[in-house]
């Protein structure tokens, strides 16, 4: 199994809509994530990635939630777990397109009018974001015993 250090973005336009992702290995949508390198700050990391994947240049606004995910089974035949820093963040400037192989299509949806195909892991981090949108006051959520 290896053990991942994971970043993921809930992109927020001006008009309140979110940023997702088409991905090109299992056609679900998702929110732009990826695997920080090594010494990377988890931060600039969400940056790199969302430029990478989707062309904009994004702010990041918050960590909005810290998880552990369950372990993926990739076509490879690798295990990997995750550790996920959900972070909360806007439009710095550009415009979204394709901008890599990771994903096949990317698109703008109203919090209300998400895809049905959107992948749970990215559902969860969107509740969770919101909610901390609504409310900061109590900071990120994390699971505790």
């Amino acid at each position: 199994m290896l053990w991942l250090p994971g970043a993921s973005a809930v992109v927020v336009n001006h008009d309140g809509h979110l940023l997702l992702g088409r991905r090109s290995d299992n056609f679900q949508w998702a929110l732009i994530s990826g695997i920080l390198e090594p010494g990377e700050q988890p931060a600039d990391a969400i940056v790199r990635e969302v430029f990478e994947e989707a062309g904009i240049l994004i702010r990041v606004e918050a960590v909005t939630s810290l998880s552990t995910d369950e372990p993926v089974l990739y076509q490879n035949g690798d295990w990997a777990q995750y550790l996920n820093i959900t972070f909360l963040c806007s439009v710095a400037h550009g415009e979204i397109f394709v901008a890599d192989d990771e994903n096949v299509e990317v698109g703008w949806f109203a919090p209300d009018a998400l895809p049905a195909d959107l992948m749970p892991t990215s559902q969860t981090r969107i509740v969770r974001s919101l909610e901390f949108l609504a409310d900061p006051g109590p900071g990120p959520w994390f699971a505790a015993d």
